[in-house]
Order: structure tokens, then sequence, then C-alpha cells
């Protein structure tokens, strides 16, 4: 479960923020994760859950997760669908299968709200 060090890697980036804030507590984590980022978001909440019973820092922490939709975009002609992670088939504009995201694959610290 990849999930875990991903966690890690985010208490330790909280950390760095706290140190250079000069904060002793951390209330509320914001989190972007993509639906095309391969992190299971269950698992993200679970590892965060466990992690953080152990750490001062951010022991009662808050974990809001958001997901964003995905844009999809045609090589042909440049239309654009949004979709919650599923890939369209086809361009309903101009049928062609070759469809494009740029994003979607996000991990991203949005937000931090200390004390």
């Amino acid at each position: 479960m990849h999930e875990i060090s991903l966690v890690q890697g985010l208490l330790q980036q909280l950390h760095d923020i706290a140190r250079q804030h000069k904060t002793s507590r951390v209330l509320k984590v914001t989190m972007v994760v993509g639906p095309l980022s391969g992190v299971v978001v269950e698992s993200f909440k679970f590892g965060f859950d466990i992690l953080t019973k152990e750490d001062d820092l951010v022991r009662d922490a808050e974990l809001k997760i958001i997901i964003p939709e995905v844009v999809y975009r045609c090589s042909g002609c440049g239309a654009e669908y949004t979709t919650s992670g599923g890939r369209p088939e086809r361009c309903e504009s101009c049928d062609d299968n070759l469809l494009y995201t740029e994003d979607g694959n996000d991990l991203i610290l949005q937000q931090v709200e200390m004390e």
C-alpha cells in the first residue's frame, strides 16, 4: 500500500511548513487527489488516521479530500469533455478516439490550517 508512504511524505511536508511558520498544531489539511493519480482515497485516509495518532503536530487534524473532475480534450477537433475520471471512448463532435488529459493525476497539498 503506497498510500502510507505518501502520507509519510505529507507529514514531513507539514512538519516543514509548521517549522517555517513557527506553529505547533495543524488543524486541517486539504488534499486534491486526482481520479487518475492511482491513489486509493480510503487507503490514504486510513494511513493518515493511523500515522497522525503518533504525532503531536497533527494528532487531531482533520483531513479533507477533494476529487476534481477530469477534462479530456479531443486531439482532432479540440472539443473538451469533463468527467469524474472515466475516459470517453470517442469524441462526440468528430468521432476521433484519441482523447487526452492534462490533469487528473495530481496529488496536491492545497491548504493547511494551523495554530
